[in-house]
């Protein structure tokens, strides 16, 4: 980490990683319950020698950020809409979501596509209906939404801890204008997304409204002025220094 921020930048060329519902709670966001085998965080755990049995919860690894982040976005009642066509046109849930660096975006555990889109520089976007985040403060429900390398959320609503937390791990909150949804806007979530207005925060100023522009796979664009959700002065300098630790550990150096 320098002793200085990083100017924060707009985001370009950006993927949806998932498009959900109404009244996503945290425990959909970062489960604390068991997981199976077959999981990412189970994969990971047998890799490590660590046998079915003692497995045990994902509350119970909370300190063991792989296991967590292979987690996050995994409860078993999670559902997607990118995967609404598949299964027959039942959907599908749990922690799956379609991986668009492959060809025709296949279903891919979210874990899993998460790394490919990182490896292939590609940034990520969450959509969302009302009331996204809400049910207990659970940190690691903006922790794992960062490290999975999700740069923005757009909802129609936020809880308010969450919608907090999300600064402090360099996450924009971004919302639908007053009205406004995925639905209304006629997005699917196979679209690529930028977000302009981002850099004017570098000036020491928050925008009210940053320009979301999304294009579909025939190149048709769709653009709507989505509500910055940083709320106080002290959220910018979060959100400036890429979230709440770097920000408090600069601090701290300056002193």
């Amino acid at each position: 980490m320098k002793a200085q921020p990083e100017p924060v930048t707009d985001i370009a060329g950006a993927r949806v990683l998932l498009k959900l519902g109404d009244s996503v709670t945290t425990d959909h966001i970062s489960p604390a319950g068991s997981f199976k085998s077959d999981t990412p965080a189970g994969q990971y755990l047998l890799a490590n020698g660590v046998e079915r049995k003692d497995f045990n919860s994902y509350g119970s690894r909370r300190g063991n950020h792989e296991v967590m982040i292979r987690g996050t976005f995994a409860n078993i009642r999670i559902k997607n809409q990118l995967l609404a066509d598949f299964n027959d046109g039942a959907g599908v849930e749990g922690g799956f979501t379609r991986d668009f660096t492959q060809a025709d975006g296949p279903q891919a555990y979210v874990y899993d596509a998460a790394q490919n889109y990182q490896a292939a520089g590609t940034p990520l976007v969450v959509l969302a209906g009302k009331e996204y985040g809400s049910g207990s403060s659970r940190d690691w429900a903006a922790k794992g939404t960062a490290l999975l390398g999700v740069k923005a959320v757009i909802a129609e609503s936020y809880e308010r801890i969450h919608r907090s937390n999300l600064i402090g791990m360099g996450v924009l909150p971004l919302q639908y204008p007053a009205g406004e949804s995925a639905a209304s806007l006629g997005l699917v979530g196979t679209e690529t997304f930028s977000v302009e207005g981002v850099t004017e925060l570098n000036n020491g100023t928050t925008p009210r409204t940053l320009k979301v522009t999304a294009t579909a796979e025939d190149g048709s664009t769709k653009s709507f002025d989505a509500v910055l959700r940083i709320d106080t002065p002290g959220e910018a300098d979060y959100y400036r220094n890429g979230g709440i630790l770097q920000y408090v550990l600069r601090q701290i150096s300056a002193h």
